[in-house]
């Protein structure tokens, strides 16, 4: 039995045509469990018996046309961006459907039959501007052009990511011991997490290579006692630290600098350091570098905890390298492990943690759409959507698989370094993480409202 569909009164023989098209597009994509709204009010229900997982909404009679004359992830998501597109409901279920468009291996009779209706479709123009995200200079990843991209997401306003992120402003994966546990609780356990793995001790030298707002040397400080230092090429995330290593009284042992890590001019004068997910703004070309600069920062026998977004293939990356991103770089775990070694590192350890992101991811999607009108008057209407889209994305790509992320533990290698023989002190019960005697629910699917 064909779909419902239901039509306005008066149907339109551009919103006809367009159906016909995306009708015989997606005859062979089941479960089709969304709905499509045209501009006149038709709409295409989804198939019988299925959960309405989200909306598609056509805004213009020659947005479809524009888009699938040269079908690509990112000619969708800027007709989304733009507003050609309205999309509700919980945008991780648009990922898989545009996959099958873009991996399907159409037949000859099928693509005549596409190309036929497709060509019947409203013109019209493309309405988007012609934008490619920032227009950055020179070469790509160099100092100038890592600072100008890194300001670009980064220096949007502080007073943004404080809307969606926990109260540390961690930006970066949590760590759950359970479904139910709040952010606020996951980001405080993987601070700790991390200084458990480095086994901090009072007194020791830390640094922190992309320090976002501070949270990590201002939770190794207090709880810790370490004297800890934190480098950032973004003056809103430096301001911030300084802000938040001030209000917890730690100015005297927490640093924070605007400094590039190719800048790292002291030799062996950390006892510990630690990046969380700053790799992506490296590069592969750098990557050598990155390591001989941290090597050379840690004194024999240090720890260096590495936490890195990594691709599971040459596919994953898209819209949040052109909008969210620019010259983001998500590499193999082959090859970064690859490059730590041939520096010197010895790999102690490595942990996935995955499941922990696509449940972060879903935390931050959740802040996203509650503080909806806030964010648009912080940023701008193209903006904010292109955030709601790219956190959508990318807690899709790691339910799926397509990313992970690794916590690296490498050593400075000195011949004498003895570790200890067992992990039992990693997962030792803390005070400072123990749960808050509280009713919590667990996090729900995003629900995006244009």
């Amino acid at each position: 039995m064909a779909t419902p569909i239901l039509r306005a009164p008066a149907e339109e023989t551009a919103s006809t045509s367009t159906l016909n098209f995306l009708q015989e597009l997606l005859r062979e994509y089941h479960p089709r469990n969304f709905a499509i709204e045209f501009w006149d009010g038709t709409c295409w229900k989804p198939e019988p018996g299925q959960f309405r997982r989200f909306g598609w909404k056509i805004n213009r009679g020659g947005a479809v046309r524009s888009v699938f004359a040269s079908l690509s992830q990112l000619a969708f998501a800027e007709a989304f961006i733009y507003g050609e597109f309205d999309l509700d409901g919980d945008l991780e279920g648009l990922f898989p459907l545009l996959e099958y468009l873009l991996n399907k291996n159409w037949s000859d009779k099928q693509k005549a039959r596409l190309e036929t209706l497709l060509a019947a479709l409203p013109g019209g123009g493309d309405l988007r501007p012609v934008r490619r995200g920032p227009r950055l200079a020179g070469r790509v990843h160099s100092r100038e052009r890592d600072r100008a991209a890194v300001e670009h997401h980064y220096g949007l306003s502080n007073d943004f990511y404080s809307l969606w992120l926990d109260k540390e402003m961690v930006y970066s994966c949590a760590y759950f011991n359970g479904q139910t546990e709040n952010l606020d609780l996951a980001q405080r356990q993987k601070l700790d997490y991390v200084c458990r793995k480095l086994r901090l001790t009072a007194g020791e030298r830390l640094l922190d290579i992309g320090c976002g707002w501070g949270g990590l040397i201002t939770h190794a400080a207090q709880e810790y006692g370490v004297n800890a230092v934190g480098i950032t090429l973004s003056a809103q995330e430096r301001l911030g630290a300084e802000q938040r290593s001030q209000r917890a009284e730690l100015a005297g042992r927490c640093q924070v600098k605007l400094l590039d890590y190719r800048d790292l001019a002291e030799p062996a004068a950390y006892d510990k350091i630690a990046s969380l997910e700053m790799l992506r703004h490296v590069g592969a070309e750098n990557l050598p570098e990155y390591f001989r600069r941290v090597y050379q920062a840690l004194r024999p026998g240090g720890a260096f905890l590495l936490q890195f977004i990594a691709r599971a293939s040459a596919g994953a990356s898209g819209l949040d390298d052109v909008y969210v991103f620019p010259d983001a770089e998500l590499l193999p775990l082959h090859t970064v492990c690859a490059a730590a070694e041939a520096s010197g590192f010895e790999l102690h350890d490595l942990e996935n943690l995955r499941e922990h992101y696509a449940l972060t991811l879903r935390h931050w999607a959740q802040g996203l759409e509650k503080h909806a009108e806030q964010s648009r008057r912080l940023l701008d209407e193209v903006t904010y959507r292109s955030w709601v889209l790219h956190v959508a994305g990318r807690g899709h790509a790691f339910r799926c698989g397509e990313l992970s992320v690794y916590q690296a533990l490498l050593v400075k290698a000195d011949g004498k370094n003895a570790a200890p023989l067992t992990r039992d002190d990693w997962y030792a019960k803390r005070e400072v993480v123990k749960k808050e005697v509280q009713e919590f629910k667990p996090p729900e699917v995003a629900v995006w409202t244009p």
